[in-house]
């Protein structure tokens, strides 16, 4: 029988929750979204590393070297640098970020509560679902297009079907990513570990492949395609916002994976053992290959899957796009799935749970990815490409989530000084407001002032640096507004 009241209690250095029913027939709690027992929290330091193995080593990492000089003016050389040192950066927030989820059990969304109210968490964590359910989009479409080349390897009449085929493939694998996240963290857990050592094992294999087609030293000299009487910094400031940009998202929803972690220690440790040089070494392969592309099959081709759909052995084929299929739903399902369907559940917990949130981030990637799958019916023409859209996405949400990040570090470690009532932020008028005017004032100016310089064309520096000076002027407004707060209460 279930007691009326609940009640915290220290296992370890972790809070656990026996749920009562004042909590459980709260209408801001589901079993889905409440904290989790200390006999879920298994994820060793090295389930943390093969997280992020498995998120970093996708087709848009694969890319962002060519991103890096085609669209902000760097070298080859530069580029690497530029990614080595912004994931570096990103880890700042994301170690910090994921402290309440591993001390208190508590995802993403429940955190937001804290900072902008119970009510309130629904604003920032809604932007942060919308971008995630755009990613799930692309990298949907890259695993459609594995598994349309996969079969066309195959099968002879597939490969007849083109962008139908594709479009099919999308929806294939729609449905792998769907299955693996219905079944739970566990399931997640296992697929990265899985995925981690083949994944390398791939990278090392495609690396040795190449490097006798090229020289390393010429790929690494490639100058800079910008100005040459340019400033050098002003390029570096504005690719380092966009890479810090390109997990920004992560470093908000991470206690949606920190909640599972053995320790602070597990947490820490398997985040900078997994995010960095993994990053660096897989967007390295990218430009390395892309170089090589020439060599291989006579044009430059800067995405692993039609590059690797060229080479003329039907078993290379197959056994890589199996790889690829497999390294995109390991990105897929950890970081992009998970994040929407918590905050879904959060907006309405009692009437969304994890298996309906899983379903209704699943069809917004679909409608957001429409424009691209009627292109390759031939049902649409447009110009607009895939890689273009996401490239100028880095900054644009950097922008917007960094002042999320800012005030969630703030809050935890300054004004809450690492001490959440974890009873109170699943329940109405407990403790925490339903809208905080603290959160919502450090978030809304720097926005305000990111329309400001993207309409206006003036501040244009606050926009381009958007992460960076987002996370600090929000963080800062945060800290003002929230201890003026505390100083005017009764």
């Amino acid at each position: 029988m279930i007691e009326a009241t609940s009640k915290l209690r220290a296992v370890g250095e972790h809070i656990e929750l026996d749920v009562g029913a004042d909590i459980a027939n709260s209408p801001r709690y589901n079993d889905d979204i409440a904290p989790t027992r200390a006999a879920q929290r298994t994820w060793t330091r090295w389930n943390v590393a093969s997280l992020w193995v498995g998120m970093a080593i996708c087709v848009p990492t694969y890319t962002l070297g060519g991103v890096l000089t085609a669209y902000f003016g760097l070298s080859v050389a530069e580029a690497l640098w530029t990614i080595l040192i912004a994931n570096i950066v990103v880890l700042i927030p994301l170690t910090l970020n994921a402290f309440p989820g591993t001390r208190y059990g508590i995802p993403c969304p429940v955190v937001l509560r804290a900072s902008f109210g119970i009510i309130g968490s629904n604003v920032p964590s809604l932007v942060r679902a919308v971008v995630a359910c755009g990613w799930f989009g692309v990298q949907t479409l890259f695993g459609g297009i594995a598994i349309h080349l996969l079969l066309a390897a195959i099968f002879d009449g597939w490969a007849a079907l083109g962008g139908t085929g594709e479009v099919l493939g999308f929806f294939i694998f729609w449905v792998a990513n769907i299955a693996v996240v219905i079944r739970g963290s566990e399931a997640i857990k296992h697929l990265e570990t899985l995925a981690a050592p083949l994944l390398l094992l791939v990278a090392i294999g495609l690396i040795i492949w190449a490097l006798p087609k090229i020289s390393l030293t010429e790929v690494l000299s490639t100058p800079a395609n910008r100005p040459a009487d340019s400033s050098f910094i002003g390029y570096f400031m504005a690719a380092l916002t966009a890479m810090v940009g390109f997990w920004a998202t992560l470093s908000l929803n991470i206690p949606d994976f920190s909640r599972y972690a053995r320790s602070q220690r597990s947490q820490v440790i398997g985040q900078i053992i997994g995010l960095p040089l993994t990053m660096l070494m897989f967007a390295g392969l990218g430009v390395v290959l892309t170089a090589a592309s020439v060599e291989l099959v006579g044009e430059t081709i800067s995405d692993p899957i039609n590059l690797i759909g060229r080479i003329d052995s039907p078993f290379w084929v197959v056994l890589s796009m199996l790889m690829i299929i497999l390294a995109t739903i390991s990105t897929n399902t950890a970081a992009n799935i998970v994040s929407p369907t918590n905050v879904f559940q959060n907006v309405a917990p009692k009437y969304i749970n994890e298996n309906k949130g899983v379903i209704l981030t699943g069809i917004i990637g679909i409608v957001l990815m429409s424009w691209e799958l009627l292109k390759k019916l031939g049902w649409l023409d447009t110009d607009v490409s895939v890689e273009s859209l996401y490239s100028n996405w880095l900054i644009g949400y950097s922008s917007l989530l960094g002042p999320i990040a800012g005030i969630m570090i703030v809050d935890y470690f300054l004004i809450k000084n690492q001490s959440y009532d974890v009873l109170a932020l699943y329940q109405d008028n407990a403790g925490y407001p339903a809208w905080n005017t603290a959160g919502f004032t450090a978030f809304l100016i720097p926005v305000g002032l990111t329309l400001i310089a993207i309409t206006t064309g003036k501040l244009g520096w606050f926009y381009t640096y958007g992460w960076f000076t987002g996370s600090i002027l929000g963080g800062s407004i945060y800290y003002l507004a929230a201890r003026n707060e505390i100083r005017s209460s009764p």
